[in-house]
């Protein structure tokens, strides 16, 4: 008996001494590993501390510059900074990068200063074109930037927006989006990288590498974390309607919507995962441990921050009515995997309190915790957290940077219909140019004439706006004769017309509730913009549509009645001036589709990788197919494909094999073309895909040159979820097409044989 007391004397000593030792070690000695910083840190903080470790509010309820540009705080802030604070979105976003860079140094300065044990803040942005703040290099919307089917391109431009946002003080980004977008009347839609699960994850993961600077500049402070979202399947909300439920079925879920996500996790380090709005077949993401937990950190093992959308665990009560209380909200998300609670005051901010009555649900604080200071860790903040000023003065907006606008503008545009070779445009010529219509801007005239030089004269006419602007709930406005009437006189003196239609911020954007609504029940461009493009080609002029837009737009009027179309989608600050280079013929067009341009709502959901099924049969009274399918684009080239062959006509789970095509420019002038590659699988055990991008290469060739383009086929391209509900390899025949766009390719066959 008095062995078995020593026995557990000693085992407690032990365990007095092992926590004073963990104690011991300072989480500030920066020789130490981060989990044992962590630790050590840890061990310190009070419930209340770790909790406010836990939460991010929002800059706009009292972080702002004084009149003299120094920081000055509300008294709402200054309480809840009192324990430390998990982060801040979007300081300084509506100041220049240097005065942002100074207002967060001192925000920094005070919150490490007012919490005991001197813990930093992150401060957190979103980047839709380039940082989304006062003063930094404005790029292309990212469904713009996956026009340029470039993902080296889309990594350098991102690898400016994590250097940008790390220049004026900020540490993490709500961006990329990895969310697969297949519904034109969701109004986020530009907001993503498109229809299609393989180009998605191409420009996610090149994104996430670019934004952190391939992980390396995190910790050295040269770049920002990234934060992956909607995790998962936001974007397929049924009716396109934000924050109405989400039905997928499991194999899709898998096989479409993971990948992306998976990529950014697996192979490009993101550091935060964001949850989604919705509910995943009945399931409220925020309250979904087997989505949070299972598939994210059991499976693909992240190690980051998971953060919940804005206010969306206190939704799981309020909205989603899958909780019984706030409280039991707080402990839903909790459970699930939700480590940091963005904005909500009526979440989180209960958990000690409910500690109290549920002391188990600290191990979970404690787990979440973990994850929040090992990030701020890594990006080096408990031991560099403020920015050199005079290096924000020479890194943001850099001359390089802005060409880099401009480079991805040219790669971005598509050229989706040439009639007749109505571009590119003489600059030789004197000619009298019509730039007409509502997607006009004030420098448009401007940007054109510093590209045609001086022979070429414009007249300039907006006619009308789309709609009133209203900010919240914008109201279509009556078509104006007069304004018509105005703008086809001016046409009719003209040589040429160009007309920008489309769609505006106003007509696509991120729906809230019924004060701000941003999707649509109709795909088709709003206002009088049919009318006015058929007045006018009824002139018999040339008429060149340059096609604005931040959703797919049914554009069948357009594509009849134009001899020309430039889809631009949301272009950089350059974007007029990249597009009058694209028009005059200094650069040919490369940009590729991203997604399938419909004819009709009706035909919704409509994208190229549909199951083979859903194309035997068409519409009563419509034209089959879409208007544009995924992946097409024209060139100033002329691109002959040829001689295709395959390495082997067969292939094993344990080989691999290679397509390759020949592809020559038998055009006028030096292009570039994105070489695409698909994949069909024949024969499946369930219905398959008409066919999956599987690869692509975007080459520049001269005139008369040729090159021939290989790519590979692995056997991991061609599983896909059983029966079984698990990954298989199926024997037996698959075709390879490879060519111009999702349409227009050569075709040769192989088989998988186990």
């Amino acid at each position: 008996m008095k062995i078995k007391s020593l026995s557990i004397v000693s085992i407690l000593f032990l365990m007095v001494l092992s926590c004073s030792k963990l104690s011991e070690k300072d989480y500030k000695d920066s020789s130490l590993p981060i989990d044992e910083r962590v630790e050590a840190l840890l061990s310190k903080l009070s419930l209340e501390e770790k909790v406010a470790q836990m939460r991010i509010f929002h800059a706009n309820i009292g972080t702002k510059p004084d009149a003299n540009g120094n920081l000055k705080l509300s008294d709402k802030v200054i309480e809840k900074l009192k324990l430390g604070i998990a982060g801040i979105k979007n300081p300084g976003e509506h100041i220049d990068a240097v005065a942002a860079a100074k207002l967060n140094n001192e925000l920094q300065k005070y919150i490490i200063e007012n919490n005991r044990w001197g813990i930093p803040a992150l401060f957190v942005t979103e980047s839709y074109n380039g940082v989304d703040a006062e003063g930094c290099t404005k790029f292309g919307r990212p469904m713009t930037s996956a026009a340029s089917f470039n993902p080296e391109l889309v990594q350098r431009q991102w690898d400016v927006v994590g250097r940008e946002a790390r220049l004026r003080g900020m540490h993490m980004c709500h961006s990329p989006e990895a969310d697969i977008v297949r519904d034109p009347r969701f109004g986020r839609m530009s907001e993503a990288f498109g229809e299609d699960t393989y180009l998605t994850t191409q420009m996610v993961k090149n994104a996430v590498i670019g934004v952190q600077g391939n992980y390396k500049g995190l910790g050295n402070g040269t770049h920002i974390g990234a934060v992956a979202k909607h995790f998962a399947g936001y974007g397929q909300v049924l009716g396109g309607s934000n924050f109405a439920a989400i039905e997928i079925s499991e194999r899709t879920l898998i096989d479409e919507i993971y990948p992306p996500f998976e990529a950014a996790v697996k192979e490009a380090r993101s550091l935060g995962i964001m949850a989604s709005h919705g509910d995943l077949n009945g399931i409220a993401s925020h309250g979904n441990p087997a989505l949070l937990t299972g598939v994210l950190r059991d499976q693909w093992g992240f190690e980051g921050y998971v953060v919940s959308d804005s206010n969306d665990i206190a939704r799981l009560f309020y909205f989603m009515n899958v909780a019984e209380s706030p409280e039991a909200a707080a402990q839903m998300g909790l459970e699930a995997g939700i480590d940091i609670d963005l904005y909500a005051e009526d979440s989180y901010a209960y958990l000690p309190e409910m500690v109290k009555k549920n002391p188990a649900l600290e191990k979970l604080i404690d787990r979440s915790v973990r994850r929040v200071l090992r990030t701020k860790f890594i990006l080096g903040l408990f031991d560099n957290p403020y920015i050199d000023i005079e290096e924000t003065k020479k890194g943001v907006r850099a001359a390089s940077s802005l060409e880099l606008a401009k480079e991805s503008d040219l790669e971005s545009i598509i050229l989706l219909k040439n009639e007749n070779k109505a571009l590119p445009l003489s600059k030789g010529k004197s000619t009298k140019i019509a730039l007409l219509g509502p997607l006009l801007n004030d420098d448009t005239k401007a940007m054109f004439e510093s590209v045609s030089g001086s022979k070429i004269k414009y007249v300039v006419e907006k006619g009308f706006n789309l709609t009133d602007e209203a900010k919240g709930n914008p109201s279509l406005i009556d078509a104006d004769p007069r304004a018509i009437s105005k703008m086809v006189n001016m046409a009719r003196s003209s040589d040429i017309a160009i007309l920008f239609l489309g769609g505006d911020e106003f007509t696509a954007k991120e729906a809230y509730f019924k004060n701000t609504v941003g999707d649509r029940a109709t795909i088709e461009p709003v206002g009088a913009q049919d009318e006015l493009i058929e007045k006018i080609s009824a002139l018999g002029k040339p008429v060149i549509v340059v096609l604005k837009h931040r959703r797919t737009l049914a554009i069948n009027t357009i594509a009849e009645q134009a001899d020309a179309i430039l889809d631009i989608w949301d272009l950089s600050e350059f974007g007029d001036e990249s597009t009058a280079k694209i028009i005059f013929g200094e650069v040919s067009p490369s940009g590729k589709s991203p997604v399938t341009i419909p004819r009709s709502i009706g035909q919704l959901p409509y994208h190229y990788s549909m199951k083979e099924i859903n194309y035997k049969k068409g519409y009563l009274f419509l034209e089959d197919g879409p208007i544009y399918p995924f992946g097409h684009g024209l060139s100033y080239g002329d691109f002959e494909y040829s001689d295709i062959s395959i390495s082997s006509g067969e292939i094993t789970p344990e080989t691999e094999l290679t397509v390759s095509v020949k592809v020559t420019n038998n055009g006028s002038m030096k292009a570039k073309e994105a070489v695409q590659m698909y994949i069909k699988d024949e024969i499946g055990s369930v219905t398959r895909p008409d066919k999956e991008l599987k690869g692509f290469e975007k080459i520049e060739l001269e005139v008369g040159e040729s090159k021939t383009v290989t790519f590979t086929i692995t056997p991991k391209m061609l599983e896909f979820t059983g029966i079984s509900m698990k990954k298989v390899l199926e024997a037996g025949d698959y075709s390879v097409k490879v060519g111009t766009s999702s349409q227009d390719y050569l075709e040769t066959t192989f088989k998988l044989k186990k």
